[in-house]
């Protein structure tokens, strides 16, 4: 597929998952679903399978009919709260570098998760956070629906075509394109179906998201002179 990406002059912009795409946050979430699982004597693999493709309610739904499902949600909210107060976390290499380097209001998060884990993710492992942080709480519809990232393309103002999203998984890569936007995959060993260009780890893909985000309007990197 092109890589040629948004409209001749225009600005453009980039938007980011983050479990997977910029913290490694894989051994996290195994523990957690593990520690669940075991508080309703589930076997752990089977659920933590079925976790890796669903979302946490529909999860319940399949490992566990006949538990309430809000308790169940309460009880694997406590566990990822306490997991960010107390679990190790890393920044994939190169995400530093990249976040820091963009300029406020040329970026955003699109997740999964919720604000504020998030942000306690972020402060643990030294990243800043941007001005717009699209998670579970601010969409009807999670990903693999458009919605996620056509909320955070109408909140920056962006135009669709105009900006990249940056994914590591099927459902977000999904999400990316069919909201009409340049989807590039990280941090797997194959191109995930359907993107545009594919990098085997996120270090691999800064300089090319850089440039994107240049475009013909360089000044959206910090320090950098304005090239017309």
């Amino acid at each position: 597929m092109s890589s040629e990406l948004g409209r001749p002059g225009a600005m453009r912009y980039v938007l980011f998952d983050v479990d997977g795409t910029l913290i490694d946050a894989v051994d996290n979430q195994r523990l957690v679903w593990r520690t669940w699982a075991g508080r309703y004597g589930l076997d752990p693999d089977e659920v933590y399978r079925v976790a890796l493709r669903t979302r946490p309610m529909e999860t319940f739904a399949q490992v566990a009919p006949d538990l309430d499902p809000r308790e169940c949600l309460a009880a694997l909210h406590e566990l990822e709260d306490e997991d960010v107060r107390s679990g190790i976390y890393t920044a994939f290499d190169g995400a530093p570098e990249l976040l820091n380097a963009l300029q406020p209001g040329s970026w955003a998060l699109v997740t999964s998760n919720y604000e504020h884990r998030v942000r306690g993710r972020f402060a643990r492992t030294g990243l800043p956070v941007p001005d717009l942080v699209v998670d579970a709480a601010a969409v009807a519809e999670g990903k693999p629906s458009p919605v996620p990232y056509q909320q955070a393309a109408a909140r920056l103002g962006a135009q669709p075509e105009d900006c990249l999203v940056i994914e590591d998984a099927p459902s977000g890569v999904q999400s990316g394109l069919r909201a009409g936007m340049t989807v590039w995959s990280v941090n797997t060993p194959a191109a995930v179906d359907g993107v545009h260009r594919h990098f085997g780890s996120l270090r691999e893909a800064v300089g090319e998201i850089l440039a994107f985000v240049s475009g013909p309007h360089s000044h959206r990197l910090k320090g950098s002179a304005t090239v017309e």
